[in-house]
C-alpha cells in the first residue's frame, strides 16, 4: 500500500494516498465487508426506474411526501437496529408505536392535555415497555422472539381497550399536526442546509485533526474533501427542490421548504450514530453482538446492555408512533399494525445492519427505510396492487438477507469476522 509519512512536532503521521485508500476499500469489499453499498445502489436504480416510468416521480410534490411516507417506520427502525445488533429481536415494535400514539391521542383529545405534556408521556410509556421487554429477556432467559411475540399480541388488545373497542381518536392539536404535516420557510431550510455542510466539515476536518496529533493514520484529503462535497451537493439539491412552490393554487396557500420531520430524523440521526460510534456504550453494543460470552469475561455488563437496547428499540417506536399519529391526524386500532413492523425490520436489514449481530449502523435504518418508502410510493404512482408491492418489498427483503450471510461467509473465509 502506497503511503506518504510526515513527522509534525515529533509524531508521525500515517498519510494514506487516495489511491491507496481507495484499494482498501475494494479489498474490505472483496472481503465481504460491503455495508449499506448494496442499499445505496439499489437506491438509485430504483429511483431511475422510477423517475423513467412515472415523471413526476421526481417532482417536488412526490419528493416531500416520501418524507412524510417513510418517517415512521424510520424511526422504528432505527431503534431496531440497536437490538439487532445484538442478535435479537422486537416483533412488538409496531404495535408499541400505535400504543404509545393512542396514549398521546387520549390525553391530546380527551382530557385536553398540552403537547408538551401529553408526548413525554408517550414516550415515557415506551420506555416502560422497553425495560419490560428487556429484563424479561435479559434476566428471566426468555428469548426475545417468544417475549416480543407475545407482546405483539397483547398490545394489539391493549390499543383496542385504550380505543374503547375500536374507536377513532382525532387529533386537534397544532403542534403535534405540523410534525409530519407542516414544511419549514423558505429560509430556515437554506440556513439549516448550510449549518449541516459547515458543521459535517468541520467534523471531519477535526477528526483528521485529531488522528493526526496522535500519530494514527488519517484519511486522505482527498477522500474527506470528496465526502463534504458529496453532502453539500445531495442536501442543497434537496433543499433547492423542497423550496419550490408545491401548491395547486399558491394565492390560496403557499406550500413550500424542507418538511419538518427531516431535521427530526436528522438530529436523531446524529445523536444515535455518535452514541454508537464514539462512547464506550456503543463499544461494549458491538462487542456483546460480536461476542456475548467474551464480552461478559471483559467485565461489560451484558444483561444491563441487553435490557438498554431493548429500551431504546421501544422509545424510538414510541417516537415512531408519535409520528404516524400526526401524519394520519388520528389513532386507530390499526394504527402500528398491518406493515408497519415488517417495513420497519426491512428497513433496517436492507439498510445493511445484520440479522446474526455485531454489525450495522443507525445509518442503515435511514437508506433502508428510503428504500422502502420509494419502492412503496413509486409502484402506488405506477398503479400496482398493495399485494404487488409486499411480494416485491418482500423479495428485496430477502435479497438483503442472503447478501448479508453471503458477506459474512466471506468475509469468515478471508478472515475479517
Amino acid at each position: 500500500m502506497t503511503t506518504t509519512t510526515t513527522t509534525a512536532g515529533g509524531v508521525t503521521v500515517v498519510k494514506p494516498t487516495v489511491a491507496s485508500h481507495l484499494h482498501d476499500y475494494w479489498g474490505r469489499i472483496r472481503g465481504g465487508d460491503i455495508g449499506s453499498l448494496p442499499a445505496i445502489l439499489g437506491l438509485v436504480v430504483l429511483c431511475l426506474i422510477f423517475g423513467v416510468a412515472r415523471p413526476t416521480f421526481f417532482s417536488a410534490v412526490n419528493f416531500a411526501n416520501l418524507f412524510s411516507q417513510g418517517a415512521a417506520v424510520i424511526f422504528i427502525a432505527m431503534g431496531l437496529v440497536f437490538v439487532l445488533l445484538l442478535g435479537e429481536i422486537d416483533l412488538s415494535a409496531g404495535f408499541t408505536s400505535g400504543v404509545c400514539g393512542a396514549v398521546m391521542a387520549i390525553l391530546l383529545t380527551n382530557h385536553n392535555w398540552h403537547w408538551y405534556a401529553a408526548i413525554p408521556v408517550a414516550l415515557l410509556t415506551g420506555l416502560v415497555i422497553g425495560f419490560v421487554l428487556g429484563f424479561l429477556v435479559s434476566k428471566i432467559g426468555i428469548p426475545s422472539f417468544v417475549v416480543t411475540l407475545a407482546a405483539f399480541l397483547a398490545f394489539q388488545g391493549i390499543l383496542l381497550m385504550l380505543l374503547e373497542g375500536g374507536k377513532n381518536i382525532s387529533i386537534h392539536d397544532k403542534f403535534v399536526l405540523s410534525l409530519a404535516n407542516n414544511n419549514m420557510s423558505v429560509g430556515v431550510s437554506w440556513g439549516i442546509a448550510v449549518a449541516a455542510v459547515i458543521g459535517y466539515a468541520a467534523v471531519q476536518f477535526l477528526r483528521v485533526r485529531g488522528r493526526a496529533a496522535r500519530g494514527l493514520v488519517t484519511d486522505p484529503m482527498g477522500i474527506v474533501l470528496a465526502r463534504i462535497a458529496a453532502l453539500a451537493v445531495l442536501l442543497l439539491l434537496a433543499v433547492a427542490v423542497l423550496t419550490q412552490e408545491r401548491s395547486i393554487n399558491p394565492l390560496i396557500i403557499s406550500v413550500k421548504g424542507v418538511p419538518i420531520v427531516a431535521p427530526i430524523i436528522a438530529v436523531v440521526l446524529i445523536v444515535w450514530t455518535f452514541v454508537l460510534g464514539r462512547t464506550t456504550y456503543g463499544r461494549h453494543v458491538y462487542a456483546v453482538g460480536g461476542n456475548k460470552e467474551a464480552a461478559r469475561r471483559a467485565g461489560i455488563p451484558v444483561d444491563r446492555i441487553r435490557i438498554s437496547v431493548f429500551v431504546i428499540g421501544s422509545f424510538m417506536a414510541s417516537i415512531g408512533g408519535i409520528i404516524a399519529a400526526s401524519r394520519a391526524n388520528s389513532v386507530d386500532p390499526n394504527s402500528g399494525g398491518s406493515n408497519v413492523l415488517l417495513y420497519a425490520v426491512g428497513a433496517a436489514v436492507i439498510g445493511g445492519t445484520s440479522l446474526f449481530g455485531g454489525k450495522g449502523r443507525v445509518l442503515d435504518a435511514v437508506i433502508g427505510g428510503a428504500v422502502i418508502a420509494v419502492i412503496d410510493n413509486g409502484m402506488g404512482l405506477m398503479g400496482y396492487s398493495p399485494g404487488t408491492k409486499f411480494v416485491v418489498t418482500g423479495l428485496i427483503l430477502l435479497l438483503a438477507a442472503s447478501v448479508d450471510a453471503l458477506s459474512r461467509r466471506r468475509a469468515a473465509a478471508t478472515g475479517n469476522r
